[in-house]
């Protein structure tokens, strides 16, 4: 009896606070919460930004809000979808071709618009066309002086006047990116020789660059010797199969 109410004793010492066990819950918990409730925040706020710009525009007969007395949220999304595929299918067609080549002539000859609608047109393209190429791979360059390296992506290599105006011949297009922000960044041209490519994809990399460093991917070694477990693979791209014969 005695030696149980002993290490009864012993345990009650080496239990944390009661404080400090909240705190370690809380933090828990926040790591499961946080994301979840981001995620719902910013898809609600997309389908009520929509919704107020599109619903707006609905003829009263076609809107479930006449009949129900209230608005249904996601009906505005829904409608844009459709509407964005029927244009879409619509400019596939020889008259639709015709109507947009109509529109960008029109734009073309308006002043204000044009360099407008030219630039939101290409980042467009660039952005959701299928036959541009992503990130080939994820590296590092020394930024922004030597001896400090920086994380980056290897967009394509370098063509153009550019290799002949700085005397190098093989150089790579380098996007470096910003923390927390990776939208925006910097374009490099770096020679090749100066790049040294990580094995980390880029997804990984990506979450390196957002997280400010604290998310880092593991290493081959420690993934072989059990230390670290392998990141989740990334699920493979569906192939697009041809109904045509």
């Amino acid at each position: 009896m005695a030696a149980k109410s002993s290490r009864k004793r012993k345990s009650r010492r080496n239990k944390p606070p009661l404080l400090q066990r909240m705190r370690s819950n809380f933090l828990t918990g926040l790591v499961i919460v946080a994301p979840v409730t981001l995620t719902i925040w910013v898809i609600w706020t997309a389908v009520g930004f929509i919704d107020a710009r599109v619903v707006p525009l609905i003829p009263a007969a076609y809107n479930p809000a006449t009949y129900l007395g209230q608005n249904i949220a996601g009906y505005g999304v829904l409608i844009f979808l459709l509407f964005t595929a029927l244009v879409g299918a619509l400019t596939k067609g020889l008259f639709g071709r015709q109507i947009i080549k109509w529109g960008e002539a029109l734009f073309d000859r308006t002043p204000l618009v044009r360099p407008i609608y030219n630039a939101v047109k290409q980042i467009t393209e660039t952005i959701l066309s299928q036959s541009s190429s992503s990130f080939q791979k994820a590296c590092l360059v020394e930024y922004p002086r030597r001896g400090i390296w920086a994380v980056a992506f290897v967009s394509t290599a370098t063509q153009g006047e550019v290799p002949g105006k700085v005397g190098r011949g093989d150089m790579l297009s380098v996007f470096l990116p910003t923390t927390p922000n990776p939208t925006s960044g910097f374009l490099l041209f770096v020679p090749r020789a100066d790049v040294v490519m990580l094995d980390m994809t880029v997804e990984e990399a990506a979450k390196l660059v957002i997280s400010a460093g604290l998310v880092t991917p593991p290493t081959a070694e420690e993934i072989a010797a059990g230390i670290r477990p392998a990141p989740p693979a990334a699920p493979a791209p569906r192939r697009k199969v041809n109904a045509e014969k």
